[in-house]
């Protein structure tokens, strides 16, 4: 419930300066063949400080827990409790000032400039969008879809107090799923991050990497040290551990389907088969690149999740689901703020740790690689049109599909058709998902077809996040394939070791990620001030403003 350095690109036309402007356009090909001479042979497997960091956290996460698992849990258990309620309040305001601020560079003149200073964007619309949807919230947000939405049905939020279970609750019970996966969250994934690094690559010619974020607070030089390879190896340390859970996660959700559709086995065996199969998928997508694997598979995910989605809304509660989310969208937009900025002062600390903060944390975790993708794909779009497509049309696209899943199970939880109270307050989202599945139009072609949306989806995270790791050591976006399904593989036989612990370990790995967001979300910080300027400067370079 997340990208690159120095890019290689395709020749195409380049947008001049306005004459007036003091900063000449950066050359793409010249600055990667100045890093090209800079890198010696022993570091095209990455910048050493990031790998040793990273791989090591890896092998010693696996390693403190064969030593002693319940030491690993319990460590982060502690952690995580203390993150949650002394820094949850810190995690929400940085998600909101993000947003308001996005918003206001989105309406501003300076909005009309043109990231890598291109007349055309070098991706066409439908595959960028599609690219943003899947690489973005998809592998939680599908997970997610089906069950939260009833969870906050049958447990009403802090910030309503409609009675559980009822008409009344629907509304909050949406309201609530969007909340967690709308606005806010994208908004932190790409949007100011990703103008600064546009700014700082395209113009400046530094890096696609999160330590970039920081060189106009902490200086280039300073950058450009252990502390930029300490910076670069946190921000991947926070996306290997949100990553590996939602594909141990997927592994869980895969078998325990096949094993209620086909009777098949629902032990470790079918599990692993499930991640040798997932992993085979993106390491695949991941290295062929992101004109290739990644694209494809991207577009194949939309594609069948609009048909899902059609064949929901026209053979399902139709007129439900359309009523729920217009009360779902008004309820949303009229308790924003309350939901936004409600504090363990007014809900209970559990609720806090598992719901809100946990899912900003998440999203934070994310945030500068993600970032970095963003404005990888982004080239020749202007600023506004990036920031309206992900913190606006993704976040509706994403509310959207939760009332399509979510709203269908509220459906037939009110009705009587199903009962997911006890999975859900037991967490079970694999349950729920099938269970919600199974009641739509289809029963079990429809369970198949959302079973493999999951897994696309989940896949297309693990084929971004695998390149996006790659590049992020290498400094420059074709990093050695085998570096590629390295890291790919790597994050699969994590998955598939703490499985094999228990489910347990990858929800320690889970919550570990609300950990590492207090140093991610100090690598966002200054992007508050420091996005306006990088727009305004861009605009200026362009002959705009």
């Amino acid at each position: 419930m997340p990208i690159r350095a120095p890019f290689i690109f395709p020749e195409r036309r380049v947008r001049q300066p306005d004459a007036s402007s003091s900063v000449a356009t950066y050359d793409m090909s010249h600055s990667t063949a100045s890093t090209d001479t800079r890198k010696s042979s022993s570091a095209r497997l990455g910048d050493p400080i990031v790998l040793i960091l990273s791989v090591g956290f890896i092998l010693g996460f696996v390693a403190l827990s064969l030593y002693d698992i319940e030491m690993v849990a319990n460590g982060i258990s502690t952690g995580f409790a203390w993150t949650a309620k002394t820094l949850g309040s810190y995690f929400q305001l940085l998600l909101l000032a993000t947003f308001f601020i996005a918003i206001g560079i989105a309406v501003s003149p300076s909005a009309k400039a043109r990231i890598g200073n291109l007349d055309a964007p070098e991706i066409s619309t439908f595959k960028w969008l599609s690219m943003i949807m899947c690489t973005l919230l998809a592998g939680g947000g599908v997970f997610f879809a089906a069950g939260e939405p009833v969870y906050h049905f049958v447990v009403t939020p802090p910030a309503f107090d409609t009675e559980a279970g009822t008409v009344d609750a629907i509304a909050g019970a949406l309201a609530q799923s969007f909340m967690h996966w709308g606005l806010l969250a994208w908004a932190v994934l790409g949007t100011l991050a990703s103008v600064v690094l546009a700014h700082a690559h395209y113009v400046k010619g530094l890096p696609l990497q999160p330590r970039t974020l920081l060189t106009p607070v902490l200086g280039e030089r300073a950058m450009q040290g252990p502390l930029g390879g300490l910076v670069d190896a946190l921000c991947v340390i926070a996306v290997v551990a949100g990553t590996v859970g939602p594909i141990g996660f997927l592994a869980t959700q895969v078998s325990f389907g096949l094993h209620e559709l086909f009777g098949f086995s629902e032990g470790y065996g079918t599990q692993l088969m499930v991640l040798a199969g997932l992993g085979a998928v993106y390491v695949t997508s991941a290295v062929t690149g992101i004109h290739k694997g990644i694209q494809v598979l991207s577009r194949f995910n939309v594609f069948l999740a609009l048909a899902i989605a059609v064949a929901i809304f026209l053979f399902g509660p139709t007129l439900f689901l359309t009523d729920a989310f217009t009360q779902g969208l008004g309820r949303y937009l009229g308790s924003f703020f309350e939901m936004a900025t409600m504090t363990t002062q007014t809900a209970p600390d559990w609720w806090m740790q598992w719901w809100t903060v946990f899912f900003f944390a998440w999203f934070i975790g994310y945030g500068p690689l993600m970032a970095i993708f963003v404005a990888r794909i982004s080239r020749g779009r202007t600023i506004r049109q990036m920031i309206l497509a992900v913190a606006v049309m993704a976040p509706v696209a994403t509310m959207v599909w939760f009332t399509l899943l979510g709203g269908s199970g509220i459906y037939y939880q009110l009705s009587g058709a199903i009962d997911l109270t006890e999975a859900l307050n037991n967490f079970q989202f694999d349950v729920a998902t099938l269970t919600v599945a199974q009641a739509l139009p289809g029963g079990t072609l429809m369970a198949l077809a959302i079973l493999l949306l999951t897994t696309i989806f989940v896949a297309t995270t693990g084929d971004s996040m695998s390149y996006a790791i790659s590049v992020v050591g290498a400094g420059h976006d074709e990093p050695n394939p085998m570096v590629r399904a390295f890291w790919g593989i790597a994050m699969a036989l994590m998955a598939a070791i703490l499985l094999r612990m228990g489910a347990g370990q990858i929800s320690a790995l889970q919550q570990f990620i609300v950990i590492t967001a207090i140093p991610v979300s100090l690598v966002l910080l200054p992007t508050l001030w420091t996005a306006p300027r990088a727009a305004l400067e861009m605009a200026r370079e362009q002959g705009i403003r």
